[in-house]
């Protein structure tokens, strides 16, 4: 049944809130993505709130965990209801291996645990209780939140049960020496401004934030003083937060009137595999997939804004002064768009996931780094057979990219037209390998996935 058309009279399901059901029905918009959407704009005006009148130096570092923690609950319990029950069991579940586990194992304990739950909930969601249909479910946050867990039992790992001198100079930098307290766990999982769609960032950074370090900490990593200032100066994020509004906003109109008007599907119909030409085919290919993105677009970018209107996310300053807040950034969309390598692109492409991949994995790997790296980044994202294709191809196409790269670049390099026919036809070459790697990873299911690939 969970293929077949909503029965009338419920025209849409939600495990969440039915209060915004009429808005749902008058916009012809599933009531799911309704929720998502709202508890994003109403934790937009939250964390402009936050930022003026729960800055650290009107309120204690405890009354900005407690309000951050408290809303983010509220916001999951709105949009996923009971199965939030979910995400609250593994918060806790963590809370508990973290106290009561040995230092040397309790990276090892936390990752089986966050990874083994999320698993199992990937299982029953969509195998056990054909759940699968909805586009945006507690799955999501759940993702997030084994990000962070891992994140913080590596990091807590590396600050007290390893030695500095074993340490990556990033390991170092983001090593934490004590146990996070019990509001701070809390509050790092589960504040409102990433509890639904992320994004992960370093337990450091959060709590610097929260007490009011954050953006003279970055200012001091860069030699703020040579930049012409005679005294730390207070950056607003406004510029950056409407910026990304106006990315969002445009987004949202790609996915409204691109996505609709090029269905997926469409590519594994049999009179359009049959009746196209092969050129075509990869043209059609090529845009269904850019119709794909703007739902990534819009959330991440949506969610960036989010943390900076809250005053997180400062990254530094530039050459020519301007401040930047992009350390929470999921995407570069104009990298995206003009790689020229497959690195390039994964790169650029939902970058804090990327980081904590190889924060926890690749950086770890004992052998096979980017193979051992791809399987883990699967099994995160579910249990769809079709993302099990998308990231095996990957590990191939990221090896037969490196060896290209590597052997044949050089020969490029020496002129300028040069540079540029290398750079069009590797521009080409990516974007199409890409749409032939992310297919299946939108197509989910093993049948249309096999007749593409034919």
């Amino acid at each position: 049944w969970a293929h077949a058309p909503p029965a009338p009279g419920v025209p849409y399901r939600t495990t969440g809130s039915t209060l915004l059901h009429p808005l749902s029905q008058r916009l012809g918009t599933p009531l799911d993505q309704v929720n998502f959407v709202a508890c994003q704009l109403f934790a937009l005006v939250a964390a402009f709130w936050f930022r003026i009148y729960l800055s650290p130096s009107n309120a204690s570092s405890v009354v900005r965990h407690a309000f951050a923690t408290l809303f983010g609950i509220y916001f999951a319990v709105f949009c996923f209801g009971w199965y939030s029950i979910h995400i609250f069991v593994l918060v806790m579940l963590s809370y508990g291996i973290m106290n009561m586990a040995s230092i040397p194992n309790v990276h090892r304990y936390s990752f089986v645990v966050a990874m083994g739950y999320l698993t199992l909930c990937h299982i029953s969601r969509i195998y056990i209780f054909n759940y699968g249909i909805l586009t945006t479910d507690f799955s999501g946050p759940l993702m997030i939140i084994t990000q962070k867990i891992t994140t913080l039992a590596f990091q807590v790992h590396d600050g007290i049960g390893r030695q500095a001198e074993d340490l990556t100079a990033e390991q170092n930098r983001l090593a934490i020496k004590t146990r996070p307290s019990f509001l701070e766990h809390l509050s790092y999982l589960l504040n409102f401004m990433s509890v639904i769609a992320g994004p992960c960032s370093n337990f450091k950074d959060y709590i610097a934030f929260i007490e009011g370090r954050h953006v003279h900490m970055k200012l001091l990593e860069v030699n703020w003083k040579q930049k012409g200032y005679d005294r730390l100066p207070d950056p607003s994020p406004t510029g950056a937060v409407i910026y990304k509004l106006c990315i969002t906003f445009v987004s949202l109109l790609l996915f409204l009137t691109l996505t609709k008007a090029y269905p997926v599907t469409y590519l594994v119909d049999s009179q359009f595999i049959n009746n196209t030409p092969f050129l075509s085919r990869l043209g059609y290919l090529y845009i269904v997939m850019q119709a794909s993105k703007p739902k990534y677009y819009f959330a991440w970018t949506l969610a960036d804004a989010i943390n900076n209107a809250a005053g997180y996310g400062f990254s530094g300053v530039d050459e020519q002064g301007n401040f930047h807040w992009d350390l929470l950034s999921n995407l570069n969309v104009w990298n995206i768009e003009t790689a020229t390598s497959f690195k390039m692109y994964i790169e650029n492409w939902n970058i804090q996931t990327a980081a904590w991949l190889k924060r926890v994995c690749y950086d770890r790997a004992p052998w096979y780094p980017t193979a051992l790296t791809f399987i883990l980044s699967a099994l995160w994202h579910g249990v769809y057979p079709g993302y099990y294709f998308t990231f095996i191809t990957g590990i191939l196409m990221t090896v037969a990219s490196r060896a290209i790269r590597n052997n044949y670049r050089h020969y490029f390099l020496s002129s300028k037209p040069l540079k540029m026919i290398y750079d069009i036809v590797t521009w080409f070459v990516t974007q199409l390998a890409v749409c032939y790697t992310v297919a299946p990873f939108v197509m989910l299911a093993v049948e249309p996935t096999i007749r593409l690939y034919k």
